[in-house]
């Protein structure tokens, strides 16, 4: 998770006061056991997310508290979906109903929180949003999953390219060597040919 917005999550005290009996609750904790996107874990997606539709809710003048809440849960599944079981093989279509269930057993949700958590996938889910927090919540998610994917893979490019520059060097640097050693070869066979030559006469 990126340091300086961290920082300035973590700096305000209203996001952090309204989420933080989330946050600190055992079962929330182990999502930072299951990676979402990339090498993000669904706790630092879920908490990103959170932020988002916080910030941009209450910039709307809309229940802000409800939407960073059910936002905090919309990934509340607790599995790995990248590993094939039955009761998971329709992740994207099924992950935000077992995201609701798993939370409405730890927390006391209304009606607009539960909402956001199932139809968060919303236009899989098919059927529309009723609130206007949902479709937030909805275009934050997809932005999350690409800011997150595209850290990701940036990230594998700047190693490679690091690597091939650091191999690029490592050939250059051997080249300049052997130039060098037969350098030096060749200087000493026409230092022992000079000699010969010197012999003879």
């Amino acid at each position: 998770m990126n340091t300086r917005k961290l920082k300035k999550i973590t700096n305000n005290k209203e996001f952090m006061e309204n989420v933080n009996p989330i946050i600190i609750n055992e079962k929330v904790q182990r999502m930072k056991q299951f990676i979402q996107h990339g090498n993000t874990s669904c706790f630092e997606h879920c908490y990103m997310a959170s932020y988002y539709t916080y910030f941009i809710c209450k910039k709307l003048h809309l229940d802000y508290k409800s939407a960073s809440k059910a936002a905090m849960l919309h990934d509340f599944f607790l599995y790995n979906w990248r590993i094939k079981e039955d009761y998971h093989r329709l992740h994207a279509f099924t992950h935000g109903k077992m995201a609701c269930k798993n939370a409405c057993l730890e927390f006391d949700l209304n009606d607009k929180e539960k909402e956001m958590i199932t139809k968060h996938m919303w236009p899989i889910t098919v059927i529309p949003p009723k609130y206007k927090e949902t479709y937030i919540l909805t275009l934050v998610d997809k932005y999350c999953t690409m800011e997150e994917l595209f850290v990701y893979y940036r990230s594998l490019f700047m190693y490679a390219m690091t690597y091939k520059i650091k191999y690029n060097i490592m050939c250059i640097m051997l080249e300049i060597k052997l130039f060098k050693a037969i350098r030096t070869i060749k200087y000493a066979i026409k230092e022992k040919l000079l000699m010969q030559a010197k012999l003879k006469i």
